[in-house]
């Protein structure tokens, strides 16, 4: 018997929106990050491939799941999923908090010569920004998920960087989280 390939992973990367926390014990957490700062709390995990990002505040919080898993995924408090393919933007208005969020995610597939270079580019990156980072390898050579987090006084941006090295993916994400209002 033979067993066919896993799918290419750009086809099943997706982003999920949660007005929830997530339970640590699902993921393969590598690294994890918390910052505290005025009314709000954020917390990255990164892992393999995905990351998640929560923000809390005011007593709700929120939380961004990027991955490439297909199954064993949490639905309760899920806003929203889309799948990572291509490039999209997306916003979300939380009712009854005054918080919104905002991302654009951006994929791409590269030649081997592009992707070696843009996975250099991203690890002296995230070295010298201090960002979250996680290096790993697959079958066709190095991985890396980086996750750089921007602190402000009422927000948060973060970046997110994916770089499988079967099929040359890179997915990158840029969120907000940011209180609208009192």
């Amino acid at each position: 018997m033979t067993i066919a390939p896993k799918t290419n992973a750009l086809s099943t990367y997706q982003v999920m929106l949660f007005e929830a926390a997530l339970h640590p014990e699902l993921f393969d957490l590598r690294d994890r990050r918390v910052v505290r700062h005025g009314e709000y709390e954020f917390e990255a995990w990164l892992m393999p491939g995905g990351h998640a990002a929560r923000f809390e505040s005011h007593g709700r919080c929120a939380t961004e799941l990027v991955t490439d898993r297909e199954s064993d995924l949490p639905i309760s408090g899920q806003v929203v999923a889309f799948l990572a393919a291509g490039e999209r933007d997306y916003e979300h208005a939380f009712k009854g908090w005054k918080t919104s969020y905002i991302t654009t995610v951006q994929t791409e597939t590269l030649s081997e010569n592009l992707y070696l270079s843009t996975h250099r580019e991203l690890t002296e990156f995230a070295r010298e920004a201090g960002a979250m980072s996680l290096s790993w390898k697959d079958s066709h050579g190095p991985c890396l998920s980086v996750l750089d987090v921007q602190r402000h006084q009422r927000e948060v941006h973060f970046q997110g960087y994916h770089l499988v090295a079967n099929g040359g993916i890179v997915l990158r994400t840029q969120s907000i989280f940011e209180p609208t209002g009192a």
